[in-house]
């Protein structure tokens, strides 16, 4: 299994950036998968989620911004970020999970290398 994160990089408030995760390994389409990102200090959070049912599940700080989705031809999972703002600066990872019994995204041993995203003028 390997998860490859890419579509990082330096863009000015307001902006939009499309983080991809290329999958292999695995098919997306069957998994339950999420984006996560980390912030220097500050711990790891879940940024969405998607289920193999197609569920999606947003941290309260996306605020309708984001949208995760699959591209299935391409075996990826995709996060579209608009309305980026200085604290969405993180390194961004995908990982490969599960959904619990109360329909919350844990995550599991596969993770992406991560991308970079800054957010600055």
């Amino acid at each position: 299994v390997q998860l490859q994160a890419s579509g990082g990089g330096l863009v000015q408030p307001g902006g939009s950036l499309r983080l991809s995760c290329a999958a292999s390994g695995f098919t997306v389409a069957r998994a339950s998968m999420g984006w996560y990102r980390q912030a220097p200090g500050r711990e790891r959070e879940l940024v969405a989620s998607m289920s193999k049912s197609g569920a999606k599940n947003y941290g309260d700080f996306v605020k309708g911004r984001f949208a995760i989705s699959q591209d299935n031809a391409k075996n990826t999972l995709i996060l579209q970020m608009n309305s980026l703002e200085p604290e969405d600066t993180a390194v961004y990872s995908c990982n490969r999970g599960g959904i619990d019994w109360r329909g919350r995204y844990y995550s599991g041993v596969d993770w992406g290398q991560g991308t970079q995203v800054t957010v600055s003028s």
